[in-house]
């Protein structure tokens, strides 16, 4: 049995280092130009040369999104982007337009290319073309459904990666106009406004201005509003697939949402594989997905037709039941004091929970507080305050302090 990669999200430098760190075998970023997260933080050339650095110093891998269907307008600098690209040693470059995949081959001939998800292949004959063409992997199309992907698996020997976590786009395959109708804003040259997520009403010709919920219901609906993708109760189902990648959507989500989606599948990916005779979906990792900022779940198209059941008609709202509030910096043994950069508000007396790289979560109670000269302090309102803390357990640099959301908030 041949262990998928892990493929994360990377919005930014920090997100790609907690990605890393928390398990994954690669992640997939941006520069400034060429992407379809333009509003994403994404990475400066310096920035960018010191992620693929910090993965390969762990011996892993980062791919450049470089996936845009570019106009004539967008040509002129790609090439020397691509040469830079090249020069920084990414493991790979995700294209989707054959405009784009000519000019790789023009002036970087031996820099790897995987073909977007955006080029939506959802047959074998298409992801032929890409493997004879001299592409080294295919993302597959979302719509797609396991039965789908066996099929393909045998007909190619291209690598084949397909999501299994996070947001679903409404429109096939991300192809969708509607940002560029309400806003122009093309989100196929990564501007989407995500317009889907608004609240819509019906309206007829006649009678403008008067509103008509789509549903009988008074807050009108969200009618092009999906759950999000999660797939790890079919982890056991996705390794069988033979799948080569196993890819989290989520650039434009929080360190907090990285690492925890991260760890979570790594777990279950390395479970599995280690013995599958005695695997079974823990409790903890589902109710860890609770946790972040999320949709409600779906499995997507993976095994049945996506139906009314998949989408969500009353809110565009995210659910999450913890709060990051909190990031260690580093970790004194002798005193246990640890160094904590605040994301949200601190307070003495919460209870909270500490998150960190391959090692079980555990929970304490905050008793005292000191800011960074020493100084006793009960609260630490400041937005990425340095703060001193000290911990029930050992603990490392990047772990990650959250508290429980009330129940009523």
């Amino acid at each position: 049995m041949k262990k998928p990669e892990l493929l994360a999200p990377a919005g930014n430098l920090e997100k790609l280092k907690m990605a890393l760190l928390y398990g994954a075998d690669a992640v997939f970023l941006a520069g400034k130009s060429f992407g379809l997260r333009a509003f994403s933080d994404n990475f400066t050339e310096d920035e960018l040369k010191e992620g693929v650095e910090f993965a390969h110093s762990l011996q892993k891998k980062a791919y450049v999104t470089v996936n845009i269907f570019p106009h004539n307008e967008d040509l002129p600098t790609l090439p020397d982007y691509i040469r830079y690209l090249s020069n920084c040693h990414v493991d790979a470059v995700i294209v989707a337009d054959l405009g784009v995949y000519r000019i790789i081959r023009e002036v970087a001939p031996n820099l790897p290319i995987h073909i977007s998800t955006q080029a939506n292949n959802t047959n074998w004959s298409s992801v032929l073309f890409w493997q004879e063409l001299g592409a080294n992997r295919v993302v597959l199309a979302r719509e797609l459904s396991l039965a789908d992907i066996t099929v393909i698996r045998d007909k190619v020997t291209i690598e084949l990666e397909a999501f299994v976590h996070g947001a679903m786009c409404i429109s096939y395959s991300g192809r969708c106009l509607m940002s560029n109708y309400f806003t122009d804003r093309d989100a196929n040259r990564g501007q989407c406004a995500q317009p889907c997520r608004w609240k819509f009403s019906l309206v007829e010709e006649k009678r403008p201005g008067e509103y008509y919920p789509v549903m009988e219901d008074e807050r009108g609906t969200y009618i092009f509003n999906s759950k999000d993708l999660c797939l790890l109760p079919h982890i056991p189902e996705l390794i069988n697939s033979s799948l080569n990648s196993f890819k989290i959507e989520g650039r434009m989500k929080s360190v907090h949402y990285a690492a925890t989606v991260i760890k979570v599948y790594r777990e279950a990916i390395d479970a599995y594989v280690n013995d599958p005779n005695h695997y079974s979906v823990k409790a903890e990792w589902l109710e860890e997905l609770q946790k972040i900022s999320h949709r409600a779940y779906t499995s997507g198209f993976y095994f049945n037709k996506a139906t009314q059941e998949d989408q969500i008609y009353g809110t565009s709202s995210y659910e999450q039941t913890f709060d990051f509030i909190g990031l260690v910096k580093n970790y004194d043994p002798t005193t246990k004091m640890a160094t904590i950069e605040q994301r949200n508000n601190i307070k003495v007396g919460q209870e909270i929970e500490i998150m960190q790289p391959g090692k079980p979560n555990f929970s304490q109670v905050i008793t005292e507080m000191f800011d960074i000269e020493d100084n006793s302090i009960s609260t630490a309102p400041h937005p990425q305050q340095l703060l001193k803390m000290r911990m029930r357990q050992e603990v490392v640099e990047y772990a990650m302090l959250r508290r429980e959301v009330p129940k009523n908030a």
